[in-house]
């Protein structure tokens, strides 16, 4: 009864969808399943890492456990400058060409000023040559770029655009974070992770409860939205669910107006297990339905004063939980939740997808040494 409560709120055309949807997981029952036996044998990509310095140990770790990694550059003050963080990237990608790749950022200080346009452009072809797979874009556009008359600068300002049009032109892939998790215009009480209270908590710049003089949070996806409308042969990543990791519901009608866009689950694999605890076959039915535009990606990075020893047990611990989520139908846990979930028990095929092939897709030059090999292990 509670499903069908739920559904109903979708509306006539998205309930007769879900409707049909939900034949789905019975009709790949029997489909062959990985254990969490399976995990280390499993070639995997992680998607979404922020790597910064040598890291041999988690490196290793990675590699043992079956990953190649995508790390990702980002205009962020917490992180370490961004030169910084490309010649780290480039470092990882020469010393592991087979395990790394990586995606470019650029500083959006200054983009009032003659040449701002041409310098970036300029910086972006320079991180291509040297290897770069994309480009990222961070959520200051929305949360903390104003221009000079004071105005809060979202991604579809048009000052913007010739930007944009030419990283269009070049074929260049977006990742994009606007936004933030719904959670952020809460107050903690009522924000669904005890993860987005932890970061608001420590992060109280970017909890907009607190800052009504930000665009709200539909605001800041309307603008996204009206960005893809206006590069519609630009490749996007819609990164962290999109910002709407709080409804797959929401989320199905972002994939379906934009068809070529994927997202990746970086961060919000929380909010999926929190949707799955009342509505896990909604959950389910949505992962399978959305197999090809999904894409694992875990946002680990290293803390302040962590080793990387720890770096590298804190990620494996986060890579195996997630797996055990997708894989089996166990009946779960986490500190970042008050009530159980059950496992999505997804069909190997759909986790290669997840995993690797949906990558591979989206990112076709990355991690192209390790072809043969990764051929052989499947």
């Amino acid at each position: 009864m509670a499903m069908q409560a739920w559904i109903s709120g979708w509306g006539r055309r998205c309930a007769g969808l879900w409707l049909a949807l939900c034949l789905v997981p019975a009709a790949g029952a029997e489909a062959a399943r990985y254990t969490v036996a399976d995990f280390a044998r499993v070639p995997k990509i992680d998607t979404h890492v922020h790597l910064h310095g040598a890291l041999p140990r988690f490196m290793a770790q990675a590699k043992h456990d079956g990953f190649q990694l995508l790390t990702i550059n980002v205009d962020y003050t917490d992180f370490p400058p961004i030169a910084q963080q490309q010649r780290d990237a480039v470092m990882l990608a020469r010393i592991y060409p087979a395990q790394v790749a990586w995606v470019a950022t650029f500083p959006l200080a200054g983009f009032e000023s003659p040449g701002w346009a041409d310098a970036t452009l300029q910086r972006l072809a320079q991180a291509r040559a040297l290897g770069a797979q994309g480009v990222k874009v961070w959520k200051n556009l929305g949360l903390d770029l104003r221009d000079r008359a004071g105005a809060a600068v979202l991604i579809d300002d048009a000052r913007l655009q010739p930007l944009f049009n030419a990283i269009e032109r070049d074929g260049w892939t977006l990742l994009g974070h606007q936004a933030e998790p719904r959670n952020a215009w809460l107050e903690p009480a009522q924000m669904t992770t005890k993860g987005d209270r932890a970061y608001f908590g420590g992060h109280p710049q970017y909890h907009m409860a607190r800052h009504p003089e930000w665009p709200n949070h539909e605001a800041q996806l309307a603008a996204r939205d009206h960005f893809l409308q206006q590069h519609p042969r630009l490749p996007y990543v819609g990164m962290h669910l999109a910002s709407l990791e709080w409804s797959v519901e929401r989320l199905a009608d972002f994939l379906d107006r934009f068809p070529d866009a994927t997202v990746d689950l970086a961060a919000r694999m929380g909010h999926l297990q929190q949707q799955a605890i009342a509505h896990h076959e909604a959950v389910r039915t949505f992962v399978l339905r959305y197999q090809d535009r999904l894409l694992y990606g875990s946002d680990l990075a290293v803390g302040a004063g962590q080793s990387d020893a720890e770096f590298a047990a804190e990620a494996e611990a986060a890579w195996r939980a997630d797996w055990r989520f997708l894989v089996t139908n166990d009946r779960l846990t986490s500190a970042d939740l008050d009530a159980p979930f059950r496992g999505l028990a997804l069909p190997a095929a759909v986790v290669d997808k997840l995993y690797h092939h949906n990558a591979r897709r989206v990112f076709p030059q990355a991690w192209r040494y390790d072809e043969a090999k990764t051929e052989s292990t499947r």
